[in-house]
């Protein structure tokens, strides 16, 4: 099984995604699974790549968010309990991992 998160350099919020996603592997009891870093850096990769704005993640090559490829480099905005935010919580983020991955 393969968690990515992709991104690109300038979004100031994939740090926090990556800090986010692993909280939520815990949550889920795989703490055994490794989040593979992609950096998209041209409009082409992202297009290729699946990507729907930074951060985006994926399992297994699947938006673990079911969202549509923007294939352009942009931020990404995700609805949280505290409104829109550029990342989602860890309680979105263990929902979506329990879907794709199991727990």
């Amino acid at each position: 099984m393969r968690v990515a998160l992709l991104y690109f350099a300038d979004c100031p919020n994939w740090r926090e995604a990556g800090y986010r996603l692993r909280q939520a592997l815990l949550e889920i009891g795989r703490p055994d699974i490794e989040i593979d870093y992609q950096a998209v850096e041209t409009d082409v990769e992202a297009a290729a790549a699946g990507f729907a704005g930074s951060p985006t993640f994926h399992v297994d090559g699947a938006d673990l968010f079911d969202t549509p490829a923007a294939g352009t480099l942009a931020c990404r905005i995700y609805a949280t309990g505290d409104g829109l935010s550029g990342v989602p919580d860890v309680a979105a983020l263990t929902t979506a991992l329990r879907k794709h991955v199991g727990s």
